[in-house]
């Protein structure tokens, strides 16, 4: 009987994953394709936007394209200055909020909560961020791009963090002071490490939102040397309007996802357990 509930749920389990092969294979697998062995072709070639392989290999040239009239470097160095203090402020900033939103009964703090959750759905202003930029002298700059990406991503993460710290028992908390523990002490050496899986949780939110941004690097940020690299790649593709070179877009689109990917395989296990154990005790 039970050998034959096993056969049922290891069929069960093959339909499972073969139906989600049959969904990956178009919607992930295809376009993946796509992309990586277009960037490898000949300018005329790419723009047939087919998925066989290359008769000529333009490898080397594409990407070398990239490097040399693309803005790359300076594109990854700016991103990476903004995403890793963005990530860096939101993630420590915020775990120290919702601690306080999720412990406190004051009326004052509920309602501050209440209004950071409300970020996630209201748009930020855009005219009034323009203005504050320019009034504090780091209107254009990466370093006001930063603030408002931190602004703009807070709550979320707040509103993820404050439903986790107060499934967290109090006992925990109380123990630590009997033991003549800091208020600072406690967050640093006992909260933080609890928080581990939602903080797993929020960087892969934020890092995917801040990594990717367009919009709001257009309009904030001026000039070449303070692109990022969805800027710089938008500018790289914009260069040449009229004849869209589709090999060395998509080698920019390969280069530019790189770092992303390269982040993923290095902390893959990490991210999927705080993404699961995140889920359930969130």
């Amino acid at each position: 009987m039970s050998s034959r509930l096993a056969r049922r749920t290891g069929i069960a389990g093959g339909i499972r994953y073969l139906l989600l092969a049959l969904f990956a294979v178009p919607w992930v697998l295809v376009p993946l394709w796509l992309l990586v062995v277009n960037s490898f072709k000949t300018e005329r070639a790419a723009a047939d936007l087919t998925l066989g392989l290359p008769e000529e290999w333009r490898l080397l040239e594409n990407y070398a394209a990239v490097f040399a009239d693309g803005n790359y470097l300076t594109g990854l160095r700016n991103s990476l200055l903004v995403a890793i203090p963005t990530i860096a402020a939101v993630l420590i900033l915020g775990a120290m909020a919702a601690w306080a939103y999720a412990r406190s009964r004051s009326m004052t703090l509920q309602s501050l909560y209440y209004l950071s959750a409300l970020s996630i759905l209201l748009p930020p202003a855009v005219i009034p961020t323009i203005f504050v930029l320019t009034t504090l002298g780091i209107d254009g700059s990466l370093a006001g791009y930063a603030l408002m990406m931190i602004g703009t991503k807070m709550g979320l993460f707040v509103f993820l963090a404050t439903g986790f710290v107060k499934g967290i028992p109090m006992e925990i908390e109380e123990s630590a002071a009997i033991d003549g523990a800091s208020r600072v002490r406690t967050f640093f050496q006992i909260l933080l490490p609890l928080l581990r899986p939602v903080m797993f949780v929020g960087a892969v939110l934020l890092i995917i939102a801040v990594w990717n941004d367009l919009f709001f690097a257009q309009l904030l940020l001026r000039g070449p040397d303070n692109a990022t690299l969805p800027v710089a790649l938008f500018s790289f593709a914009s260069a040449s309007m009229n004849i869209i070179r589709w090999n060395e877009v998509f080698a920019h689109v390969v280069l530019s996802s790189l770092p992303l990917v390269i982040v993923y395989i290095i902390a893959q296990r990490q991210v999927l357990a705080g993404l699961t154990e995140g889920g359930v005790k969130g």
